[in-house]
Order: structure tokens, then sequence, then C-alpha cells
């Protein structure tokens, strides 16, 4: 029951924060394209700098959102933690301050996991925080890593309390602080949850770290009593992958043909500036029924449909379908600021596929990619 309570509050978060990216994608492009035009003499410019950075920050906010909503893993890559937990050591010792005793305990030979380094980052620097506040007296936080077989080779499946059966790479954080009633450990991981008083922190913290963590396959544990600190033991799947080469950027301008389908019109208007300033004729739709007319009269000069995912009556992925069964060499570029669209996408994302926000630099580099692959 407290898995199904969780999903649904993921998934509700996941739409908040959906359609919170789509009003940032208009604020946020629309910014970029006037500091462009603004030259940094101007007595303007900082309040526009301000704009952005507001905009990046609410950004932030929403990834923190979509995290927990347990979205796609389309950033992961093959990581080493001990490398990730020391190259933080120095931003740590200044975030915990200099009451509170940091120790690394870093195994070796410790096995390599897949996940967005950003996340893993951003699970630590969590709990962290939250270690902090729970030592407003100062004490001792821990961070070991090690490998774990739970239930394999004589493995104990008793210690690793709600923990499946597979080989893991184990990243504990644990603290001396004054832990956690059975109540409060009950709704640890609900978004806006907080024992913090106001203005003194979102509830979103361990709600990331839980997102990030199952976005990764993982699995989360926590101990904690009254008076008697915390731990918080973070299972990772152990893999042999090899890192993959980072992809090429390409250039931005183009001439080609775009279908651009989108029901938010503000969202709609800023892409086609952005296209048609950079050389691309852009032809429009607000929905899937639209696009497919458009595409049946123009179809003959159209190189690339860039289409929204979640849209009404016709979603993204039904109008690619349907356009790919007409030409199935035209090439479509999917567009969400919804992480979790298993509902009409069993879970997997397509391989030309653009979170919002993004900015207009973002946008024309992506559609210069899917324009030049094969």
């Amino acid at each position: 029951m407290h898995a199904q309570k969780m999903e649904a509050v993921g998934r509700l978060a996941g739409g908040v924060a959906g359609d919170f990216n789509n009003v940032l994608t208009v604020i946020t492009g629309y910014a970029e394209l006037m500091r462009g035009e603004i030259p940094s003499s101007n007595p303007s410019r900082p309040y526009l700098d301000e704009i952005i950075y507001a905009g990046e920050r609410a950004a932030a906010l929403t990834r923190h959102l979509l995290a927990f909503s347990r979205g796609s893993n389309d950033q992961a890559r093959v990581l080493d933690l001990n490398t990730v937990v020391t190259g933080m050591k120095p931003m740590l010792q200044r975030l915990l301050g200099q009451n509170i005793e940091l120790i690394l305990l870093t195994s070796h030979g410790l096995g390599k996991v897949k996940a967005e380094p950003d996340q893993i980052e951003q699970v630590v620097v969590n709990l962290a925080n939250n270690a902090r506040d729970a030592m407003p007296q100062g004490g001792k936080l821990v961070i070991e890593t090690a490998n774990v077989d739970v239930g394999i080779g004589g493995g104990s499946a008793n210690k690793n309390v709600g923990v499946t059966a597979g080989s893991y790479v184990m990243l504990a954080v644990s603290d001396t602080g004054i832990g956690m009633d059975p109540e409060t450990r009950s709704r640890l991981f609900e978004p806006f949850f907080t024992t913090k008083p106001p203005g003194k922190g979102s509830g979103l913290g361990l709600a990331t770290v839980y997102g990030a963590i199952k976005q990764a396959d993982g699995q989360v544990t926590v101990y904690t009593q009254p008076n008697c600190g915390t731990i918080f033991e973070i299972y990772l799947p152990r893999i042999t992958e090899k890192t993959a080469e980072p992809a090429r950027k390409a250039l931005a301008r183009g001439s080609e043909t775009i279908l651009l389908v989108d029901d938010e019109e503000g969202v709609r208007r800023l892409i086609f500036a952005v296209l048609q300033a950079n050389g691309y004729d852009v032809l429009e739709a607000n929905n899937g029924t639209l696009a497919l007319a458009a595409y049946e009269k123009n179809g003959h000069k159209i190189d690339l449909v860039l289409t929204d995912v979640v849209m009404p009556q016709m979603n993204g992925f039904e109008l690619g379908k349907q356009l790919t069964e007409r030409n199935p060499a035209l090439k479509i570029l999917y567009m969400s600021g919804y992480r979790d669209n298993s509902a009409v996408l069993a879970g997997e994302l397509p391989p030309a596929f653009l979170h919002k926000p993004f900015t207009p630099d973002t946008l024309l580099a992506k559609v210069r990619e899917v324009l030049d692959a094969n």
C-alpha cells in the first residue's frame, strides 16, 4: 500500500512538473533570445540575467520533482562511486561545517554502476544536508561504499531487509544525529513532507533521493531510531558495461523544412521563432489531426517532424507511428516536459528525444543532430 501511494504521488509530481516545464521553456527561451540582442552595457541587462537565473533555479526544482516521479534514465552512464564521493569531499566539508566530522570509507575494487552522475551527487548532497540538520550540536557523517551480494553465494538476505537478491554497489550515508520516530520514517520520501520550520526546507530532498535511486533501478533502505542516528543504504545494480563515447556536437543552422506540432501555443511560437531565425522553413500544427493533414499536403518537402508527446486526442507517439507508416524514412524528434511517459511508451524513450525546458541552442543542436543522422 505504501508503494502504491508513493507511485500515485510520484505521478502527480511528474504531471505538475511537466506542465511547469512548458511554461519554463517559454520564459527561459525568450529570455535567452533577448540576451543575445541586449549588450552587457545596457542598464536592463542585469534584470534579464536575473530572470534567466531564476528560470534555471525553477528548472532545478522541476528536476527534483521529475526525479521523484521516476522518469527516463536518458543521461545515465557508467560510474565509479568511489570517484564520485571522493570528488565531492571538499564541497561536503564546506556544507557540513566545522562541528561535523566527515569520514569517507571507500572500498577497494568497487564495482561500477549505471546512473546519472548529477543525480547521484544530488542524492549525496541531500542526505548530507539532512544529516547536518539532524546534528545541530555536531557529530559524525560517514559515507561508505562496498560491493554487496544479497542472497547470492551465502550473502545474507536477512540483513538487507527489503532488498531484492542480486549483486549491488552499496552507498551508505550514516549520521550520529537525533534520528526519527516511526511516523516520520513512514513519510520520509513523500514530496513536500518536512519536519523543518517554514522557510528551512522544501520537503523535496528525500523525495529526490527516492526518485533518483529508483530511476537508476536501485533500492534504498533506512535504519533509524530516536536519539540513535540514521543510516541510509543505497543499493545500485553492479554492472560490467564500458563507458560510451560522448556524442559529437553538430552545427545548429540549416535550411530544411520542419513540421512543428505542439498544443501549447506559447511553446510553439517560441520554437517557430528560433527555427525560422536560423534558416529553417517551419510548418505548424497544434494537434495530431492537423499535423497529419499538413503532412498529406506537404509531405514531399518535410525533412523532420518535431512533435510534443503529451497532447489531447492523439499523443506524439501515436502521431509518429501514423507518419512513419506513410514514410518509414521520416525523421521524428519528440519533446516533452514529462519524464514519466510509460503509459504511452512502455517505459522506453525514443533515441531522438528533447526534454523541456530547453534553451534555443539546445533545441537547434538537437534538430541539427537528428537531421544529420543516417
